[in-house]
């Protein structure tokens, strides 16, 4: 049988069950650290999260007579990156609700894999942000390995939880402290139970990179604008904690890394992935400072997956034009 297309013909190894389930065992190191760190609620959360997205995606498909590819890999990401985005001792329905979200509303609904405007995990993140407010801000649990020597005070907290807090000189201090950046790097902190080790997510994404299933651009970009602008920010005494914490703490790591490189929600255009990454940097240090959550990652991922179709019109001039 012959396939008809369009030119150019570019044949290429990779397809998108091998990207996807390639993605997914970038994730595994971190994955292994969430239960390192939380226990086994976590791996609970995370599997409970994961059959949830591949059984909505395989309900909706079947009741719309739609193709079955619940078994793409897809879904499992989304069910992944939907419980790193969640506190470990969240009620488990807080799993299912945001991955029944992510995958019914924000994937099936505008089409299936690769018509979604928006990143799916982001949005069912920022989904149960919305409706449960203290639910995702609001409980959270130490390491089960203990907290950094030192910094007892703050088992009941995230980094940035106190930072939006006003804390005392004494807190800020600790906040910049050698050993607090070292416990944000390795992952030995309060937070979402997959966002925590920046160290487990840096070497998944080093074979995402290595077998270009992640753009780097937009990784690098949206990192280096955060570590930037909050290095300002610093400097003018805008921001009290450096810029190294701002990147460590919280979800930039982890957003910057594994979401806003999604490839179906940014952009294709050399321009736009630069555009893109700087952009949701800018938006991310912005909300973290003046806005009303201590986090803004994935609020500001989301704004510019709105912006991904008018950054992919910044196509090069056709020649003869």
């Amino acid at each position: 049988m012959l396939q008809l297309s369009p030119a150019p013909h570019i044949s290429s190894p990779k397809s998108t069950k091998k990207i996807m389930y390639g993605v997914i065992g970038a994730l595994i190191p971190a994955l292994v650290g969430s239960v390192f760190f939380f226990g086994w609620r976590a791996l609970f959360l995370v599997v409970l999260s994961v059959l949830t997205a591949v059984a909505t995606e395989w309900l909706f498909q079947l009741i719309t007579h739609r193709e079955i590819t619940c078994s793409d890999g897809s879904a499992i990401i989304t069910g992944i990156l939907v419980a790193f985005n969640i506190p470990v001792n969240s009620p488990w329905w807080i799993a299912v609700v945001g991955s029944f979200f992510a995958i019914f509303v924000v994937k099936q609904l505008f089409g299936g894999l690769g018509y979604n405007i928006f990143n799916p995990a982001l949005a069912g993140r920022a989904f149960l942000v919305a409706s449960w407010p203290s639910l995702m801000t609001g409980k959270w649990s130490s390491p089960v390995h203990g907290f950094i020597s030192g910094l007892d005070g703050m088992t009941q907290a995230t980094p940035l939880t106190i930072l939006n807090m006003s804390p005392s000189l004494e807190l800020i201090q600790a906040l910049n402290s050698q050993t607090m950046l070292k416990a944000l790097f390795v992952g030995n902190v309060g937070g979402c139970l997959g966002e925590t080790s920046c160290l487990l997510l840096l070497i998944g994404a080093l074979f995402l990179f290595i077998k270009r299933y992640a753009d780097w651009r937009i990784s690098l970009s949206y990192i280096g604008s955060v570590f930037i602008l909050s290095g300002i920010f610093y400097l003018v005494g805008v921001t009290p904690v450096n810029p190294v914490f701002h990147i460590l703490s919280g979800g930039v790591i982890l957003g910057g890394l594994f979401m806003a490189t999604d490839m179906v929600t940014s952009p294709v255009t050399t321009k736009g992935v630069w555009i893109f990454g700087i952009g949701g940097g800018i938006f991310c240090v912005l909300i973290r400072i003046w806005g009303g959550y201590p986090e803004g990652v994935s609020y500001s991922i989301l704004i510019m997956n709105m912006l991904t179709p008018l950054l992919d019109r910044l196509q090069p001039r056709i020649f003869g034009r």
